[in-house]
């Protein structure tokens, strides 16, 4: 039986062959996910900014730190979870993913959820939010626990919001911060 490693760098091949991406020819590389492909832990952001586009790796930049950051204050390394975007190349100009475009990635972002088999999913964001609750808004949400079946998976989903509207906001901020204390504590709930 193939690892989850193996099967994951399978998907990235077919990925990166497929011209059909409506946002691989703006694109320097495509950023398919990083960390512990056993983790039962899977983020899930939005998509590649100008660092991630160059290196090839999701949250690389500012809005990374800040998620390393974060992910402490739950009691979690970055090298301890999967991370991933709801498209996995860079939107032009930064902009928000399209809904065709978000289409586009869905059917591997749909197979990395499935190899993974993770226990959680945070989103990182709306966007990626969005793929799980549809008729919510983050600020009412964020930081709660969704317990849901997607494609035959139990997953539980805990929205939260993205580490670069944090950067642009304080009280964003400290909401973010007082969320991943929380984290903590659902986790060990939960025994993750």
């Amino acid at each position: 039986m193939k690892s989850k490693y193996k099967k994951l760098h399978e998907l990235k091949d077919e990925m990166e062959k497929d011209d059909s991406l409506p946002l691989k020819k703006g694109a320097n590389k495509l950023v398919f996910g990083s960390g512990n492909t056993e983790a039962s832990i899977l983020c899930i952001g939005e998509g590649p900014g100008r660092n991630e586009d160059e290196q090839g790796l999701p949250f690389v930049g500012q809005a990374g730190k800040l998620l390393d950051k974060l992910l402490l204050l739950a009691g979690l390394e970055r090298k301890k979870v999967f991370i991933t975007n709801i498209v996995h190349h860079r939107p032009p100009e930064n902009r928000d993913p399209l809904p065709e475009e978000i289409s586009a990635y869905g059917k591997y972002l749909d197979k990395i959820i499935e190899i993974i088999e993770p226990k959680i999913v945070i989103t990182l964001g709306r966007f990626s939010m969005a793929k799980f609750l549809s008729d919510v808004f983050i600020s009412g949400v964020h930081g709660k626990v969704f317990n849901l079946t997607v494609n035959n998976q139990q997953l539980t989903v805990i929205p939260m919001y993205h580490p670069a509207a944090s950067l642009r906001n304080g009280k964003v901020l400290e909401a973010e911060k007082v969320d991943f204390v929380q984290l903590r504590e659902i986790l060990s709930k939960m025994k993750v």
